[in-house]
């Protein structure tokens, strides 16, 4: 249609002459600057290449080579392809204003500097013309190859069977089709935007664009006017474009109160967007026709129209409309989009089905209260998995270079015919417990290698001394879990990298545990699984040295022919590598699977443009006192991701022995998932494959369930113009056994426990809810809601229990004044009673830990237990059991053990024994008091120690004892007494006097009995 008119191209300007005072050669042309340069290329691309090619071994070693083929192959299609299309139009707009340009240019006084700079340029025209391209295509190209996950998600789409309610379209057009829609879009826009500006800038040096020839301050040839004049035509078409989007990406907008699109939104912004995009049409035509008939007038007057419109029609207007028509009557206009975000946020987040049950919560502690919720009482956990991690490492370290987490993990296993919840903890390998001594690089990478063995103790029970009741542990492993491979090849403190392996001929050198009967005082192992990828070959041990930056590798005799290198080794990591779509739990527990040791990992599926959903924040929505403490990789990762779509679609299992990674499609209905799973096949297991063992340790995720409740804490109103009111909006509970301010919220706690309205106890998750603070400074801690949800997910092989996943909220009623977590932890320590206890404990010379706080909804109102744990004020500190404190209503009581506890608070009789019943009065061990005993003051217990015994089930529970707060001079001058024999004993250990170290002893066992007297009886 129309033609560019090319003049011949003109002749060729002669090149200047050689400069002949220019003596020596450039530095470039020095043939030593030339090697050192390809050298430095070398050795670069060399390093570069290592860390590519050892990629590639690792994901084929693991099984999921496709996860990295497919990233790579897309991206690299994605790069070549905005590459070329950034470099072709911007080489196409700076070679048609070339070719193009006027061979005669009248002369002005302006010209004279054009002049200079073109011929400045001119010499670096044709290079120019090349690199430019190619420079702005490459960033271009990267950009691009950043959008794979879009790109892949939009060729492989799935429907959600969910349709928006403005436009009627499915939410798999926003989550999939737009996000791809939009980048390619504003990927042309950009091309174009900058074709323009070089054709510009082409011109002006060449003649196309003039100034200062009178009449007009400037002028265009025809071909400039054309070229021009169809770029910004073709700029104003992809505007318009990215207009008629822009109604669809404000379904999804995130709102000062509720997301999506809204009154004004509807009824203002998206009819201005189309009426933007209409101008933007006809703009784009008002420069085709300027560059026909090279009269300017009607393009600008249409972009002074935009602007126009973009001011009154896209800000004004719909301010207006905000301000005049909703606001006065917000509730009313409001109420139908509301509703739509309701609606779509409980669809989004899973909570369609929750089962809202109104509770009465009576306050009344009659005797037999807890006979029907016996299950509940026997299963309440008094283990505190935030607390008892250095009892852990005291009774079951075994050695320096082993440790655990400082958070443990709540699990539940069959002990016998009974399944009991448990605190379980995997050994793993710290080398920095080695020691500066031995730190050498053969014990950092061939000999200290893995950890060894899982400790678990009962949940609900300790032992005389308040110390875990362990049931598997030592060196070698010993006790019910039957764990037939015990090495921890890979977990969350692994080594960066550990070589293992070798022939069957080669002397084993990795450690493999301490053992008192050897002669060398530790037993070796030789890794035989299939961990990692072969580093003896020649090619291999310069490709791992070039990772590693080691020379060892090379050198090392410790490397042999058949040697693995482990790396990567944290389930966390191992993960995230292969599926890298998946946003992934902040905890990663252990279990032990068929007498292996097993990682696993939740993986959830999200997306941020599901229309009208309320977006969530993951970093405050799952922050609590736990993540807060630990700073687990999982919540730094999601910290500030914005979702409003989220599933648990994913669960995922990591050997500890051999690192293989077993990604199981948990939610098979997900559409988010079954994108993915097109896109790598093969790479998911059915849930059909899952043992009855595994089965029955795979659980409800924390932070799945944090999210939910975040979520429910305003969405459980599900009436539009209750939710405008926002005046039964509800949050979760500040942590009440931390002090200070800010303190983060409350953690959900993994227990067994009946709901009112199942018939059977089961493993749950569970929180509370108070009443959220109406304004500054009020802090009501008034109980509204308890939510708990079924973890259970069954033992039977590849079926998951109907029951899991259901979500129970009771709602206590709006007249009701019911006490919340923050009030209870009050009552507790201004207690009397519990005040005499706590003061009584730490003048023995202790400091006492407040336990956490659970909440059950038992005996038709809601009972309170924490445990109180005591450690030594100095040296040696860990933590053992020692009182526990309940409350029911408006009665609170302290004992040794929990039944006895529960006999006070319930007039002598609770109806119910916990797990601690046979246990009798407890007694400070030496550990405590600031003795040398067994376990305390870092000695290391016995290689071949059994775990503790069981507690049997045929014990009586302790009878309920006075409620009087103790005190009076008896009480006094024994705890005078103790206080200076425990001084006469330390000061007798320390001068070595054995003779009087043990009348002390002797003076401080009459003390203890003084105090015991003198004191009140448990339960007071």
């Amino acid at each position: 249609m129309f033609s560019l008119n090319l003049p011949p191209r003109p002749p060729r300007p002669p090149r200047p002459p050689r400069d002949p005072g220019r003596q020596g050669r450039p530095l470039l042309r020095s043939p030593l600057a030339w090697t050192v340069f390809i050298l430095v290329v070398l050795a670069l691309a060399l390093v570069a290449a290592s860390k590519l090619w050892t990629e590639v071994l690792w994901f084929r070693q693991i099984g999921f080579l496709n996860v990295f083929t497919t990233q790579w192959v897309t991206r690299i299609v994605l790069f070549v392809i905005g590459a070329v299309v950034m470099a072709a139009v911007v080489w196409l707009s700076l070679w048609v204003a070339y070719r193009a340009r006027p061979i005669y240019v009248p002369e002005s006084d302006s010209d004279q500097v054009v002049d200079r700079y073109r011929s400045q340029f001119e010499p670096m025209r044709r290079p120019a013309l090349i690199l430019v391209p190619a420079l702005v295509g490459l960033f271009a190209g990267g950009n691009a190859a950043g959008q794979w996950e879009k790109v892949l998600l939009a060729l492989n789409a799935h429907k959600f069977g969910e349709a928006d309610p403005q436009f009627g379209l499915d939410w798999s057009f926003y989550v999939f089709q737009l996000p791809a829609i939009r980048f390619g879009v504003s990927f042309l826009m950009g091309a174009v935007a900058i074709g323009l500006i070089a054709a510009v800038v082409m011109n002006y040096l060449y003649g196309g664009i003039r100034a200062g020839l009178g009449g007009p301050k400037g002028s265009l040839t025809k071909a400039a006017r054309v070229q021009l004049g169809l770029t910004a035509a073709v700029l104003c078409l992809l505007v318009a474009a990215q207009y008629f989007l822009d109604r669809y990406s404000m379904m999804s907008e995130t709102g000062d109160r509720w997301d999506g699109a809204l009154y004004t939104a509807v009824h203002a912004n998206m009819p201005a967007k189309l009426i933007m995009a209409c101008i933007a049409v006809f703009v784009a035509a008002m420069f085709v026709a300027a560059a026909w008939r090279g009269d300017w007038k009607l393009p600008a007057t249409g972009l002074g129209l935009m602007v126009l419109s973009v001011a009154v029609v896209g800000w004004a207007y719909p301010a207006l409309i905000q301000k005049f028509s909703v606001e006065p009557t917000m509730q009313d206009k409001e109420a139908p989009y509301i509703q739509h975000n309701i609606d779509a946020t409980r669809a989004a987040f899973g909570l369609e089905d929750v089962e809202v049950t109104s509770y009465s919560a009576k306050t009344d502690a009659g005797p037999g209260a807890l006979r029907e919720d016996a299950d509940s009482t026997a299963s309440i956990r008094l283990l505190d998995p935030t607390v008892v991690s250095p009892t852990f490492r005291q009774k079951e370290q075994n050695k320096q270079y082993y440790d655990f987490p400082d958070v443990l993990s709540v699990d539940r296993y069959q002990i016998g015919t009974e399944k009991r919840d448990t605190v379980i903890a995997v050994r793993d390998l710290k080398l920095s417990g080695i020691g500066e001594g031995a730190n050498s690089w053969v014990n950092q990478h061939t000999v200290f290698t893995h950890g060894y063995g899982a400790v678990a103790a009962y949940g609900n029970t300790t032992d005389e001394q308040g110390w875990p009741s362990f049931y598997e542990g030592g060196i070698p492993s010993q006790g019910d879990l039957d764990i037939e491979e015990p090495r921890v090849y890979f977990g969350t403190t692994s080594p960066e990298y550990s070589i293992v392996g070798g022939g069957e001929g080669d002397k084993p050198i990795e450690l493999d545990y301490p053992s008192d009967a050897e002669e060398a005082g530790q037993v070796n192992n030789t890794y035989d699984g299939d961990g990692g990828p072969n580093v003896g070959s020649a090619l291999n041990k310069v490709l791992y040295a070039l990772r590693f930056g080691s020379t060892n590798i090379l050198f090392s005799g410790s490397v042999r022919p058949e040697s693995q290198i482990l790396y990567d080794r944290d389930p966390y990591v191992r993960v995230q590598k292969v599926a890298p779509y998946l946003t992934l739990d902040e905890r990663v527990y252990p279990a032990v699977v068929d007498g292996r040791v097993v990682w696993i990992v939740d993986g959830y599926t999200t997306a941020d443009s599901v229309p009208y959903a309320q977006h969530q924040t993951l970093g405050v929505a799952t922050i609590d006192t736990i993540s807060a403490r630990t700073g687990v990789a999982g919540i730094n990762a999601i910290a500030s991701n914005q979702v409003n779509y989220l599933r648990n679609s994913v669960k995922a299992v990591v050997d500890a022995y051999d690192g293989s990674v077993r990604l199981y499609a948990w939610d098979t209905e997900d559409p988010v998932l079954k994108a993915w799973a097109a896109v790598y096949s093969n790479n998911l297991t059915p849930v059909s494959e899952i043992s009855s063992e595994l089965m029955s340790h795979l659980r409800y995720p924390e932070t799945m369930f944090k999210v939910q409740r975040a979520v429910l804490a305003k969405y459980h109103v599900t009436d539009a113009d209750s939710f405008f009111s926002q005046q039964d909006f509800w949050k979760t509970p500040a942590d009440p056994t931390q002090e200070g301010e800010n303190v983060p919220q409350q953690p959900p706690y993994y227990l067994t426990m009946k709901m009112p309205t199942q018939e059977q106890a089961t493993f749950s998750l569970s929180s509370t809810y108070i009443l959220a603070s109406a304004g500054q400074g009020d802090d009501r801690s008034v109980l509204k809601g308890f939510l708990a949800v079924n973890s259970e997910t069954g033992d039977t092989p590849g079926q998951v229990d109907s029951d899991y996943g259901k979500m129970r909220l009771l709602r206590l009623p709006q007249g009701t004044s019911v006490a919340g977590p923050g009030q209870v932890q009050n009552t507790f320590v201004s207690d009397s009673t519990v005040k005499s206890e706590i003061r009584l404990l730490q003048d023995l010379g202790t400091e006492v830990i407040k336990g956490n706080l659970l909440t059950l909804p038992v005996g038709g109102g809601l009972l309170y237990v924490q445990p109180l744990y005591v450690q030594a004020s100095t040296g040696t500190k860990f933590p053992s059991l020692q009182k526990v404190v309940v409350g029911f209503g408006e009665d609170v009581g302290v004992a040794d053990t929990l039944t006895a506890a529960l006999d006070a608070v319930f007039k002598g009789d609770a109806g119910a024994e916990a797990g601690d019943s046979d246990i009798g009065d407890k007694e400070l061990g030496p550990d405590l008091t600031g003795e040398e005993g067994e376990g305390g003051g870092g000695a290391e217990p016995s290689a071949s120690a059994s775990p503790s015994a069981r507690p049997s089930s045929s014990a009586s529970p302790s009878a309920a004892a006075s409620a009087e707060p103790p005190g009076g001079d008896a009480l006094d001058q024994a705890l005078t007494d103790l206080l200076e024999a425990i001084d006469a004993a330390d000061s007798a250990m320390r001068s070595g006097d054995w003779d009087a170290y043990a009348q002390a002893q002797a003076d401080l066992e009459a003390a203890r009995e003084a105090v015991e007297a003198a004191r009140p009886q448990d339960g007071g």
